[in-house]
């Protein structure tokens, strides 16, 4: 089975780190996902915005990494929008055991923070990966509106 193509978002400012240790998480043989993008510290602009999209496109779904900071990133507001416009199912990580993590300003009320442990993650991914699939299943099987 191929593994699930995942876009990291991260605050690129505070939480190397913590990308490093899901890199680091992805490369063990049983992950279940690999990375093929991640937030990069390009200049936000248009170029910068057909390049997230493409991206963004390009996987099956995105995981943000929340830290202390993130609330306060513009960057990862964006690439969260950006990602919810492309149709890519997302979740979020708690980053930081021990401190109080916050969310993008662009998630939803809704959205939760998931604890991050290997089985956690990926049980995530999955249900994630289930939820993005209904929906497509879903919007296929919708009536046709009348002119």
């Amino acid at each position: 089975m191929s593994k699930i193509r995942v876009f990291t978002s991260f605050d690129l400012e505070h939480d190397r780190d913590l990308y490093e240790l899901l890199l680091t998480q992805s490369r063990k043989p049983a992950s279940g996902f690999e990375i093929a993008s991640c937030s990069n510290a390009r200049p936000q602009s248009d170029l910068w915005d057909d390049a997230l999209r493409a991206s963004l496109e390009s996987v099956d779904e995105v995981i943000v990494i929340c830290g202390v900071h993130t609330g306060e990133s513009m960057r990862m507001s964006a690439e969260l929008g950006v990602a919810r416009e492309v149709d890519r199912p997302y979740f979020l990580l708690w980053g930081r055991r021990d401190l109080m993590c916050t969310k993008p300003i662009s998630a939803k009320n809704d959205d939760g923070i998931y604890s991050w442990t290997p089985q956690i993650l990926a049980d995530q991914l999955v249900v994630t990966m289930r939820r993005g699939s209904w929906s497509d299943t879903a919007a296929t099987m919708r009536r046709p509106q009348r002119p």
